[in-house]
């Protein structure tokens, strides 16, 4: 039995910025259904990467495929089209201060499905309701709502087109351990509802751990490992296992 295509596939990618290599031909595939986080320090590659994946940037060479098609080179129609089905929780959640949570909510909704205001505002309390935030909260600004509020609203939004791929950029960043775990079973109870593929990226080891089926950790533009999460702390890698375990001393060496 042939096995299924991948959801998502970077080929060959390859990234440079004048004379730095930022992406060194790393490819990643991502079934149907499965999570995979993408773990690495500062400046390895893990935005570059999200970003190539979402379309925001295109690689020097390589490609990427989005059920099996090459999604490289559309146009402008086309890739609007394509990235209906991608969903993002950003880093810091990036609301918009200027709306109302539920307008962010159904920002998607509202400027590109054009669905009417309404029947938006309807699925953006839903949405909001399944991130456990209550309908109260629907007609305040995101400078009325803690980090972790907002983070989950961010989430929300992520989640209320019912997307086929969601992104996730440093979900956890800013919010101390027992926020950020609430964000990790969230993020799990979503992919599981959606029934979505998920593609992460993180220096945060606990949630690493919790949010993926696989890991893969980049360095230096590099995919070095990839396995299973349940295997991160015996990976036999010794890049792997210095980064996971925070250690000072090993081949991985602060760039200055």
């Amino acid at each position: 039995m042939a096995a299924p295509v991948a959801k998502l596939a970077l080929k060959g990618v390859h990234k440079r910025f004048g004379d730095k290599v930022v992406l060194d031909g790393v490819d990643i595939e991502v079934a149907p259904g499965k999570s995979l986080v993408i773990i690495g320090g500062s400046g390895q590659g893990k935005s570059v990467t999200l970003k190539i994946a979402i379309g925001l940037m295109r690689p020097d060479s390589g490609y990427v495929a989005v059920d099996g098609a090459d999604t490289t080179e559309l146009s402008q129609r086309a890739r609007a089209e394509n990235n209906r089905k991608f969903g993002m929780l950003f880093q810091g959640a990036a609301l918009f201060d200027s709306l109302t949570i539920w307008e962010n909510v159904a920002f998607r909704l509202l400027n590109a499905d054009k669905v009417a205001r309404k029947e938006a505002k309807a699925r953006a309390i839903e949405s909001l309701a399944r991130v456990g935030l209550p309908a109260s909260v629907a007609e305040l600004y995101p400078i009325e709502l803690s980090g972790g509020m907002q983070k989950r609203a961010g989430l929300a939004r992520a989640v209320a087109a019912t997307p086929d791929i969601l992104f996730f950029d440093e979900p956890t960043t800013g919010l101390d351990p027992i926020n950020a775990d609430v964000i990790n079973d969230l993020i799990v109870e979503q992919v599981k509802r959606l029934g979505c593929t998920a593609v992460s990226i993180t220096h945060d080891m606990a949630s690493a751990r919790k949010i993926g089926d696989e890991i893969a950790f980049l360095y230096k533009g590099k995919i070095l490992w990839r396995g299973p999460a349940a295997e991160i702390d015996r990976t036999g890698n010794p890049y792997v296992d210095q980064f996971v375990h925070g250690r000072a001393d090993g081949p991985i060496r602060p760039e200055v």
